[in-house]
């Protein structure tokens, strides 16, 4: 049996502060992850959960008042991106590591043709004649399912759908087969149609190209259909984490159990809307122990004491003091690493 591939990606208790005239806000705390090459992770979460803090940090792309306060960021054979100088970063990103936006009008320019941007993309990074970059544009946009590529090189963004727009956002950022794509909710405006066609494309890609994708999404329909395996986070923290089908079908946090029950079209079709009481914590005011136990109807004292993973099977771990697996008369066993 061939041994795992060598993650393409690699964080280690990554933590992202704020500090603010209020005080300091840790938008990000102590994330660990890894995405190996071809594979999809989905990193679920309402909003405000850190979900779009993550991606930018891996990015590289965290300003003042925000910063990075630990942790490490590993790129398969590029060390800790942490250590690299702001023209190493620059030099790194859309070759080696690429993301796609959630509005492709903040990426692409409104007054650039769409070849344009195409191929100062390319020439960012590589030395290619004119034409050879023109070619390689086309291409790319035909893999991501763009009629008429080459006519669409000559036209501007507005010329084009929000599909067709966020379509050309990913084929940009597919252009030098990047080891790691990090994709931040993209198909979140578009159509159920559109979005569905926009997804196969961006897997085949990934699968095809090697790359190991990040997809950040409050959809899990979207997670169900795309990813291999999924993060759950809530108040900062990745809660749960398995394989998609281990945690859709039989969650283990309470945070994880409540999202899948409040997707429209469940058992009830017809009535109402399952929906988790209460609000998401104030991070200024961190609740100890498990952030979730204010609005979990399991909680107790115990989970206000520090906590530890739980697994129901190899792979499939929550911090959860009362997991929904035990309650259902699933074993778990206690995890000693995170």
């Amino acid at each position: 049996m061939p041994s795992p591939a060598a993650p393409s990606l690699d964080v280690r208790d990554l933590s992202v502060v704020f500090d603010i005239s209020r005080g300091r806000i840790e938008a990000v705390r102590n994330i660990n992850l890894s995405v190996a090459p071809g594979e999809v992770v989905g990193l679920v979460g309402e909003s405000g959960s850190g979900k779009s803090v993550t991606g930018f940090a891996l990015m590289g792309l965290i300003d003042p008042p925000g910063r990075i306060a630990s942790g490490t960021i590993e790129l398969a054979g590029h060390g800790d991106l942490l250590q690299k100088s702001p023209g190493e970063l620059q030099s790194l990103r859309g070759r080696e590591i690429a993301m796609v936006f959630q509005d492709p009008m903040t990426t692409l320019n409104p007054v650039l043709t769409i070849g344009t941007q195409v191929t100062e993309a390319i020439h960012a990074h590589e030395r290619v004649g004119r034409r050879a970059a023109f070619d390689r544009g086309v291409a790319a946009l035909r893999a991501v399912g763009i009629a008429d590529p080459g006519e669409r090189m000559h036209a501007y963004p507005h010329h084009m759908s929000g599909g067709m727009r966020q379509r050309i956002a990913i084929a940009i950022a597919m252009l030098h087969r990047p080891k790691v794509l990090i994709a931040d909710e993209p198909t979140t405006a578009l159509d159920v149609t559109i979005q569905g066609q926009i997804l196969a494309q961006t897997q085949e890609l990934c699968h095809e190209y090697g790359t190991a994708a990040i997809w950040i999404t409050h959809d899990l329909a979207v997670v169900a259909g795309l990813a291999d395996r999924v993060m759950v986070m809530y108040a900062g923290s990745i809660v749960e984490a398995g394989q998609v089908s281990d945690v859709i079908d039989r969650p283990l946090h309470h945070y994880t159990g409540g999202l899948i029950a409040s997707v429209p079209g469940g058992p009830l079709v017809g009535g109402r809307l399952a929906q988790i009481p209460g609000m998401a914590p104030d991070l200024l005011h961190r609740p100890a122990g498990c952030t979730f136990a204010p609005r979990c109807p399991r909680a107790d004292t115990a989970c206000r004491q520090d906590l530890a993973w739980v697994e129901s099977q190899p792979g499939h771990r929550a911090l959860c003091v009362h997991p929904l697996a035990a309650d259902r008369g699933f074993p778990t066993s206690q995890m000693v690493t995170s």
